[in-house]
Order: C-alpha cells, then sequence, then structure tokens
C-alpha cells in the first residue's frame, strides 16, 4: 500500500505472523511489507512468502546495500550485509574512471556500489547464473555497466586484459559439507552454486586468484570475500601467480577481504636499464 497507512491492528497482526514464523527482525520486516504493498490482497500475498521462509528480499524485490536499493528477483543470491566492506575496500583509493570487474555478480550489488562509491567508472560483471545476469542487468543499468553470462572470466572482452583496476568477486565460499548448516532461506531459496565454494570452501576462490592478473593493470588491486579461517590460504593462493595479498578484517560488520595488489613494474633509467 506504499504508505503506512493500513490499520494498527493489521500491522500487530504481521508482526506476530512474522514472529511466530522466526522471523527475528520482525517489526522491521513488517513496515517493509506494508511499505510495499499496493492491496490488502498483495499484503496477504507477500506475508505468506516470508512466513513460508522465502528471504524479504526476494519478497519485496529488493535489498538495501550500501545505501542502495538493489533489485532482488526470486532464486537470485541475496546480498549480505557484511559484503559493503567489500564494496568499500574497492572503491576506496580507486582512481578516477577506474575499469572495475565485478566477478561472481550474483544481483550486480558489489560492483554498482564500487561504481557509485567511485562517482565515475567503466563497470563490468559477469555470472554464470542466467537468473543472476538478467537480475544484475537490470540493477548496473543506473551506472552505465555491461554485464556478461559466462564462467568466471571467460565472457569478458579481450580489450580489458591488462587494464583493470579492481577487479572485485564475492565467490561462494561456504565449504560443500557445512551448506546444511545454512539458515533455510539461503538453503532453499538460492541456488547452490552461489553458496557452495567447494570442500574446503575455496574452489572458484583460487580460480579467480589465477586469472586476476592476466586482467590486472599494474598496481590494480583483487578483492575477495572470504572468512577468517579461510584467509590464509587464500592469501597464498594470490602470492602464487605473483600478487602481493594482504587481509583486511571488519570488525563491524564480521567480514573479512582478500586484498591483493598485481607488482607494479620498475621504472627505467635513464640509459634503459632498470632504475636503481
Amino acid at each position: 500500500m506504499r504508505r503506512p497507512a493500513h490499520a494498527a491492528d493489521s500491522r500487530r497482526h504481521t508482526v506476530e505472523r512474522l514472529r511466530s514464523a522466526g522471523c527475528v527482525f520482525a517489526e522491521d520486516e513488517a513496515r517493509i511489507l506494508h511499505e510495499t504493498a499496493t492491496t490488502h490482497d498483495e499484503l496477504a500475498s507477500l506475508l505468506e512468502r516470508r512466513v513460508a521462509g522465502e528471504p524479504l528480499e526476494q519478497v519485496v524485490g529488493w535489498a538495501e546495500f550500501a545505501g542502495l536499493r538493489i533489485v532482488v528477483e526470486p532464486g537470485v543470491f541475496v546480498p549480505r550485509r557484511r559484503t559493503e566492506c567489500l564494496a568499500g575496500l574497492a572503491a576506496s583509493g580507486a582512481p578516477a574512471r577506474a575499469v572495475v570487474v565485478d566477478l561472481c555478480c550474483g544481483s550486480g550489488a558489489v560492483g554498482v556500489a564500487v561504481a557509485t562509491l567511485i562517482g565515475d567508472a567503466d563497470l563490468h560483471a559477469a555470472d554464470a547464473d542466467p537468473a543472476a545476469v538478467r537480475c544484475a542487468r537490470r540493477n548496473v543499468r543506473g551506472v552505465g555497466g555491461r554485464v556478461y553470462e559466462g564462467d568466471l572470466d571467460q565472457p569478458l572482452p579481450s580489450g580489458l586484459r591488462g587494464r583493470v583496476d579492481v577487479l572485485v568477486a564475492n565467490p561462494p565460499y561456504v565449504p560443500t559439507a557445512e551448506l546444511a548448516l545454512m539458515p533455510a532461506e539461503a538453503r532453499l531459496y538460492e541456488p547452490r552454486p552461489a553458496l557452495d565454494g567447494g570442500p574446503d570452501g575455496l574452489d572458484i576462490a583460487r580460480r579467480v586468484c589465477e586469472l586476476a592478473p592476466g586482467w590486472l593493470a599494474a598496481g590494480g588491486r583483487l578483492l575477495v570475500e572470504t572468512s577468517e579461517p579461510q584467509a590464509d590460504r587464500l592469501a597464498a593462493s594470490a602470492r602464487r601467480p605473483g600478487l602481493i595479498p594482504r587481509i583486511h578484517r571488519c570488525e563491524e560488520l564480521d567480514a573479512t577481504v582478500l586484498v591483493a595488489t598485481a607488482p607494479t613494474p620498475p621504472d627505467d633509467g635513464p640509459d634503459g636499464s632498470a632504475g636503481r
């Protein structure tokens, strides 16, 4: 009903239904549902979907991320608040008109946030899931970005090689054996390939580290979200192809990010030899 004008008893009923279903932030979710619905029937439908366990973001069709409203379609990975750390780090220190690549982009939330924070970026995003690509195209349109469908870097234009200032990725990093421990709304409503990182959770992240040097400009940065227990192993994977890794930990958002920089060649001296 796009206005907080539902009767108080209707709002209380919504809160009670959500609490009974185990929704921790029932009052906030009730407000969002009431502000989203345009009719009483639509409200009832949205509420039933949420009570059944569907993620709120998929129910209402959007997620708040880094101060932006990101379109989220059913069956697409929902951007997490902790990933705002990844986006903020990626944008920090990026040059003007930076070339930004967002791999495993999902809804495109990270790439859009990075481009928005930079203010003037050339954004390219890619994902293997057709539903995610369709959703990301709706989101990146506002920042003039482009989205490609395919496995990791396979669909990227070859002209980007050696020109990327910021390569950002939020790959799946949950170990396969731990998927069963995830909340039902993730397990049942988000695509498994967006969650399953293989036996140790790093299958996709390692591949991103391996391919990154071929795309990064000198001094360009690769940023990958991971978990604290996985961080040292991922840093070693970034070091193998010649990147210079460090681990950033954001306690406030409970986030861990690998930041790996492509080395800068030494300047040539006046006689054409490497500077000393």
